[in-house]
């Protein structure tokens, strides 16, 4: 292997933190050294279109340039290609650890976790519950525990935040005996959600202790609604196709039509799941785009497609409007609202038409605050407070690798 690739250590240095989706992989560098973790990264970057015709990769500061990688293994390049761009950035620098982003951990695992090779062999049996990420971010593990075994590699569940979730909400109204099986309502997202925890608890005190709804709006997208601070209700559910509706992802379907799909409609197991999550969402409805503000443009035609797009549009705004209306009875009413993640972060279009269907609960926005983007858009006059904030995933597993490193 080429020795610009090998990353250098275990003593105090930085810690690299590693997002792997199916055709993406984030990567950021901590500052391990200060006594208080830095909130933002020393270094960042992405690889994507992985697997994709023209893959592309982007550094801080820098502009995205393209990249080749090999056709025949392009995940495995990419992980290398990252590999050697950090041993570049960390020069004699020396890393302490890698955080790895797991999208699930099961029943078994609650709290951020040292890996080795029982544990890797362990996060393999979830896999099929979450498709999208899990076998790569086990592919980095697996690479990096057979590269280097002396590095510390730590996994941070996005399923950890929930494991508050009251029996009630984690149980599905199954047979008992596949509650005992492990079928049940995990929840994901937890990562973002627990930095919600953070800076909420920053920003607004001791209300923030109180009943808070956060909505995680990206390619993916949930709900959390929160009481002191811990989840007590989340939308998706034992796997990250419940809930809202996403880009690609269907959300809450009555299962009674996965069963015409595949006895009426003839379609195969991996028809119906690809159909379920690559193409289904904003993008299926509306043919056009699994984005918003790629949908705003269209919704003005006057024609066939711009009647596909409000559709589209009208039923994702409307997802998460009952979404929330559902958790905020679970919660008895509503003292703050907190978007965050992509679309939350950067759509005011999106967070206004959510808002003004939330009247009913006394959600006010201030619409200069809210085209601004401003970290509080809710107007004087609202009974909920109604909050952005830019998520920092990366931060919450880097503090947690820390902490482990410290112990």
């Amino acid at each position: 292997m080429n020795t610009a690739a090998t990353l250098p250590p275990n003593s105090a240095g930085f810690i690299l933190v590693l997002n792997c989706g199916s055709s993406s992989i984030k990567f950021a560098l901590f500052d391990a050294a200060p006594a208080a973790l830095p909130r933002q990264a020393e270094w960042k970057g992405k690889v994507e279109g992985i697997g994709g015709a023209k893959p592309s990769h982007v550094e801080s500061g820098a502009a995205s340039a393209p990249l080749a990688l090999d056709a025949a293994q392009p995940y495995h390049s990419a992980l290398m290609h990252i590999r050697e761009r950090v041993a570049v950035h960390l020069g004699a620098r020396r890393l302490c650890a890698v955080a790895h982003r797991v999208v699930h951990g099961g029943s078994k695992y609650s709290a951020p976790t040292r890996i080795d090779a029982e544990v890797l062999a362990d996060l393999k049996n979830y896999i099929p519950l979450a498709p999208l990420h899990q076998p790569f971010a086990l592919e980095a593990i697996e690479v990096l525990l057979a590269s280097q075994p002396g590095l510390l590699q730590v996994a941070c569940f996005d399923t950890a935040f929930h494991h508050t979730l009251p029996q009630v909400e984690q149980m599905l109204p199954l047979p008992y005996t596949l509650w005992e099986r492990g079928l049940r309502r995990y929840g994901f997202h937890g990562l973002s959600y627990e930095y919600m925890s953070v800076v909420l608890e920053e920003r607004f005190g001791a209300a923030s202790h109180g009943r808070v709804i956060a909505a995680h709006l990206g390619s993916g997208a949930s709900l959390c609604a929160m009481k002191a601070l811990r989840s007590v209700g989340t939308t998706m559910g034992f796997s990250a196709l419940d809930g809202l509706m996403m880009g690609t992802r269907c959300g809450a379907l009555d299962p009674g039509a996965v069963l015409y799909l595949m006895e009426i409609e003839k379609l195969s197991l991996e028809q119906v799941a690809h159909l379920l999550y690559h193409e289904s969402g904003l993008l299926g409805v509306s043919g056009v785009s699994p984005d918003p503000p790629a949908l705003f443009a269209q919704e003005r035609r006057q024609d066939a497609i711009g009647d596909q797009v409000r559709a589209a549009l009208d039923l994702y705004v409307r997802r998460i409007v009952r979404e929330i209306g559902a958790l905020a009875a679970v919660l008895g009413g509503l003292d703050l609202l907190a978007f965050t993640a992509g679309i939350g972060e950067h759509s005011a279009e999106v967070r206004s038409r959510v808002c003004r269907d939330l009247a009913f609960l006394g959600v006010r926005l201030d619409q200069d605050a809210n085209q601004c983007n401003s970290p509080l858009i809710s107007s004087a006059d609202s009974q909920v407070a109604v909050a952005v904030e830019p998520t920092n995933e990366e931060w919450i597993a880097a503090r947690h690798a820390l902490a482990i490193l410290r112990s």
